[in-house]
């Protein structure tokens, strides 16, 4: 089994907040992103992908392929976007880090097995001391 992984970046907004919590209990919470204006990261999303390599090929994916599907199914969709009122696929999700690579996640899954490998790993760099990695 060989492991192979496709960066990409996005910019988005978000807010992170409990509406059944006071103003202070949110702030004291979820510090900065409970920011009633919003507040934007500098996202880096990292795809793993894993497979046995083509013998013709000797690729377990084209990764022009994978980029190509991850700016599809994620970056349009989430650049330049408030991840609370503007992406499909996080409406009514908290977006913290966690909760945003498990969308995403489920938002390339299946599309990863129709390109011939398999999804193994979507890690996620909020910040460049914050990250989150999910597994399936």
């Amino acid at each position: 089994m060989v492991y192979i992984t496709r960066k990409e970046h996005f910019n988005a907004a978000h807010k992170l907040e409990n509406p059944e919590w006071s103003k202070e209990k949110n702030e004291e919470v979820f510090g900065k992103c409970a920011n009633p204006n919003w507040h934007g990261h500098n996202y880096t999303v990292l795809v793993t992908v894993k497979g046995e390599p083509d013998p013709g090929t000797g690729f377990i994916v084209n990764l022009k392929h994978l980029s190509e599907l991850i700016r599809k199914k994620i970056t349009d969709k989430m650049d330049h976007k408030n991840l609370n009122l503007d992406v499909d696929f996080m409406l009514g999700v908290k977006p913290s880090t966690e909760n945003v690579a498990i969308k995403i996640w489920e938002q390339l899954h299946e599309d990863i097995s129709n390109l011939g490998c398999q999804l193994h790993c979507i890690k996620l760099l909020e910040t460049e001391n914050n990250s989150a990695e999910y597994y399936g």
